[in-house]
């Protein structure tokens, strides 16, 4: 009896959270996530609490994007590798990149952009269809991408000697603020906001 009216008293819960704090909730859980949220690991937060769907917690967050657009906010929502994420609007980049002007943090090189271009664009791919491309060893650089996190590997190739097959990442996406593949810009672009924008934390 007693476990029955426990879970009557949760069910009521549930039902009687006002909708206002559920979006400020899903904001709080925006603001303090490191990476994007998918709108499944919102639900799985809020399910001990809020009994809500997928569809219904994306409604809400596209009301926070609104409302971040209508008080002109200086930072917004976006939608970044099958998640969402809260980030300065670009205007404001200049800035908050002076606001880490001593943070010690290594820059990607020239080879390692050019050569995170090539696997991006011509993913799967292989070291030697890398090189073939480069025209020089990328064996050190295609170490380093993957040692960052940036590069996995995919499977092998079914041909003579099976080499390694390449791809980039999850996180590969979140730094260049990208929801998918589909989204990549032209090459020279993608140099030019890496080089002027993105700083990748090691």
């Amino acid at each position: 009896m007693t476990e029955l009216f426990d879970t009557e008293i949760a069910e009521t819960t549930k039902e009687n959270v006002p909708q206002d704090k559920v979006k400020s909730i899903i904001e709080a859980l925006l603001f303090v996530s490191k990476r994007p949220m998918s709108v499944r690991e919102i639900k799985r937060v809020l399910d001990d609490d809020v009994n809500m769907k997928e569809l219904e917690i994306l409604g809400l967050v596209e009301e926070l994007k609104i409302d971040y657009i209508k008080q002109q906010k200086c930072f917004r929502i976006v939608e970044i590798a099958g998640g969402f994420q809260i980030r300065t609007q670009p205007e404001y980049a200049g800035y908050t990149m002076r606001l880490f002007k001593y943070d010690q943090t290594e820059r990607l090189s020239g080879a390692a952009l050019e050569t995170l271009a090539i696997i991006a664009y011509r993913q799967p791919i292989t070291k030697a269809d890398i090189e073939g491309i480069r025209g020089v060893d990328v064996s050190g650089v295609v170490r380093v991408l993957y040692d960052k996190g940036l590069l996995k590997i995919l499977g092998r190739k079914e041909v003579p000697g099976r080499p390694i097959i390449y791809g980039t990442t999850q996180l590969f996406l979140e730094h260049f603020g990208l929801n998918g593949l589909d989204d990549l810009p032209k090459s020279a672009e993608l140099r030019r906001q890496t080089e002027t924008q993105i700083k990748l934390k090691l």
